[in-house]
């Protein structure tokens, strides 16, 4: 009998021990969270802040000359994703961007508004040259290859795919695709991004905070 009660207490303690062991983990664990990894490829911690957009690419602008991220350092970048042939958000978004730089007065010197078409095929250096006349003066218009593109997509996060193609007309396509537009410092790395829809008045607001 004392035998069988030794066991019983034995048994209860490594209980209670196993109870607060995992209480002070579940306790730790609330204070100081803990990375997330992933068991495919290598593992990486998880952590909010600024998202991971931007950085190298090569492109070809509306003159012809090639271009990398380069090319804009030392300016702020306002930079679009679109395409000539977009019936409605793109020629909305470079009007509104035109606007924001004439309010900029001065300040729009220190800024570089970039239209990247996610259309290569059809938007050539020459027609990107003549769609931009439409708008304010100081935009670039880059385009490339299809892999140069796809590349310049990959790295701002950008999604684009053919929609409501014409099978008699192989050319009379839509596209869609992101409507956001994002500010670059002047070092390159991401600052903010614009919604479409977004006043003139209050990009160009925002804008000046960084300026």
């Amino acid at each position: 009998m004392p035998l069988r009660r030794g066991h019983y207490y034995l048994v209860l303690a490594i209980v209670i021990l196993a109870v607060g062991l995992g209480l002070r983990a579940f306790t730790d664990k609330t204070k100081y969270p803990v990375a997330t990894v992933s068991n495919k490829g290598p593992q990486k911690t998880q952590t909010s802040g600024t998202p991971v957009i931007g950085g190298a690419f090569t492109a070809i602008n509306q003159n012809g000359d090639v271009v990398t991220d380069k090319t804009y350092q030392g300016k702020y970048v306002l930079i679009f994703f679109g395409y000539t042939f977009c019936p409605d958000v793109c020629p909305t978004t470079l009007a509104t961007f035109s606007t924001v730089m004439d309010l900029l007065g001065s300040d729009a010197a220190k800024v570089q508004p970039v239209f990247v078409t996610v259309d290569p095929l059809r938007d050539t250096p020459e027609h990107l040259k003549d769609y931009l006349t439409h708008f304010h003066k100081s935009f670039q218009g880059l385009t490339g290859n299809t892999q140069q593109i796809e590349n310049v997509k990959k790295t701002f996060r950008i999604y684009a795919a053919k929609s409501q193609q014409d099978e008699k007309d192989p050319e009379g396509y839509l596209m869609d695709h992101s409507s956001v537009s994002y500010l670059m410092g002047p070092d390159g790395k991401f600052l903010t991004f614009f919604s479409y829809g977004l006043e003139a008045e209050i990009i160009a607001t925002k804008l000046k905070e960084f300026l």
